[in-house]
């Protein structure tokens, strides 16, 4: 079978595509013939080395298809299903071995695109509205690349909670994308400094949370953002790791809280795991939430796919095609 792996971390050039032997389901784990894969930074973190990993290893964190053999001990999946995963290396192949533990079933309204284009950015976007921060009506939120992968989902989904979104983007073309999602103040960062826009638009009493994924660039500013005893909520490093943070900066700006959480930690057990997938996969079959698929690639082209995630200028979720 084809496959993207790495044999040494560093930019995309580092990618090759090779040829494995078709992997064998252990005891509690099924084999997945894969439709669609999902590309999204942490695949971006593994082949940097920002994540480590024995190498070599194959990329991709999340992807929809069909078992097509089950081992010994599975309970809840059979041959035939279509299923997705997330948060669980190997993706970016023909066939992958995959865990029971991580696999949730696809509903018969959507594609295998759409599951794998939402499950890990739509979850993400769940448990950071819903649990880190649990957003309520009358709260206000600072959600920095609105128009992002996870932004485009999590603006959506603050919306909907009540919560009042102001949101970052780098150009016209994107903030008219979060307008058109229910953001009710957007900030052109190119020409605005979003700290001072932020206390512009709050009349200076800072916002409830920021959700950012931005990292290096924003961080600083965005713990200003903030009222007394708000919540800096980092989820994503696309600009670059955040540097060490002395925890004097949170008493200083108001009693501020700061969480770095990870999908994997909000998913710990099936009935996390389910809940959420179902709230996502929920919202799609209804029509309340709206999924961007903004290019497929084909497998061959992993390397492109990703520098098109990197620069930044993309609005929506990349897919790769066996």
């Amino acid at each position: 079978m084809k496959a993207i792996q790495i044999a040494q971390t560093g930019g995309p050039e580092s990618i090759h595509l090779v040829d494995l032997d078709r992997p064998v389901p252990a005891p509690n784990q099924v084999l997945v013939q894969i439709h669609a894969i999902g590309v999204n930074f942490i695949d971006i973190y593994y082949r940097e080395g920002v994540y480590p990993a024995t190498l070599p290893i194959t990329l991709g964190q999340e992807a929809a298809g069909v078992i097509v053999e089950v081992g010994k001990n599975v309970e809840h999946f059979r041959v035939g299903e279509r299923v997705a995963w997330c948060t669980y290396l190997g993706a970016y192949a023909e066939y992958a071995v995959v865990p029971e533990s991580h696999l949730v079933s696809i509903p018969a309204k959507l594609t295998f695109e759409q599951a794998a284009a939402s499950l890990l950015q739509g979850m993400t976007a769940q448990y950071l509205s819903s649990s880190t921060f649990a957003l309520k009506a009358g709260d206000t939120a600072l959600i920095h690349a609105g128009a992002g992968g996870v932004g485009y989902l999590l603006t959506q989904m603050a919306v909907q909670a009540g919560a009042h979104v102001i949101s970052t983007v780098s150009t016209e073309e994107k903030a008219d994308i979060v307008r058109s999602i229910g953001a009710h103040d957007v900030i052109l960062y190119t020409k605005e400094d979003f700290e001072s826009a932020v206390k512009r638009i709050t009349g200076g009493r800072g916002v409830d949370v920021v959700y950012d994924s931005v990292g290096r660039e924003t961080f600083d500013r965005s713990l200003k953002c903030l009222r007394a005893r708000g919540m800096m909520v980092l989820f994503g490093a696309s600009s670059g790791a955040v540097p060490p943070v002395d925890p004097i900066q949170l008493s200083r700006g108001g009693s501020l809280f700061l969480t770095r959480p990870s999908l994997a930690h909000y998913t710990q057990s099936r009935e996390e795991l389910d809940a959420r997938s179902s709230d996502v996969f929920g919202r799609l079959e209804l029509g309340t939430l709206e999924l961007h698929i903004h290019q497929m690639f084909p497998l061959s082209e992993a390397a492109q796919a990703q520098e098109a995630l990197q620069s930044r200028a993309t609005t929506g979720k990349l897919l790769l095609v066996p």
